[in-house]
């Protein structure tokens, strides 16, 4: 991503680390965990990369289109999964908004930016949808320490904490935000 090199350190280590306890959550016991940790890590660790400084790893002019591809293919996957499970429509979101920055820097690369003509209307859009989706997540992160099993009570791992799943899910909102901004 384009802009200064420390915002842009911090976002890699937020992201990579989002997708090592997306990783985590994918070993949980609780199904619901399982099934939306592997796109959230590949999320994670995708935005992870996209944000190394451009100026520290000048990707090759391959990258980008293989970006467009892998999440494209995740977009898909998520289209099928959100006609069961609503919850994956902020996946599908997610995956075309990657999509949508790979593209910007295939036709701008070295870019600071859309120059003196504001930002288009989709990444405009995408601002709106995360800002509203870090604001609810924000409000959503209540914790959790215990789930109902089975008419009872037990304490949850690391990799079955709700709230933590929460965390991780508001930021990657905000990092998404932050490397929108960039565009």
């Amino acid at each position: 991503m384009h802009g200064p090199a420390s915002p842009g350190w911090l976002l890699v280590v937020l992201c990579a680390a989002t997708g090592a306890y997306c990783l985590l959550r994918m070993r949980s016991g609780v199904e619901e965990q399982r099934r939306t940790a592997g796109g959230e890590a590949l999320m994670g660790f995708g935005m992870a990369v996209m944000a190394v400084p451009a100026a520290v790893a000048a990707p090759p002019s391959w990258t980008w289109p293989a970006y467009a591809a892998v999440f494209g293919a995740a977009a898909l996957r998520a289209l099928w999964a959100a006609r069961t499970d609503p919850h994956h429509l902020h996946h599908l979101v997610g995956s075309l908004a990657m999509v949508y920055m790979a593209g910007v820097m295939v036709t701008s690369p070295g870019h600071h930016g859309h120059g003196g003509s504001g930002a288009p209307l989709a990444t405009g859009l995408l601002l709106l949808y995360f800002a509203g989706y870090v604001l609810r997540s924000g409000v959503r992160l209540l914790p959790l320490a215990t789930v109902a099993v089975g008419g009872g009570t037990r304490n949850l791992g690391w990799g079955d904490r709700p709230e933590l799943a929460r965390a991780c899910r508001l930021s990657m909102g905000i990092a998404m935000l932050a490397m929108l901004v960039t565009l």
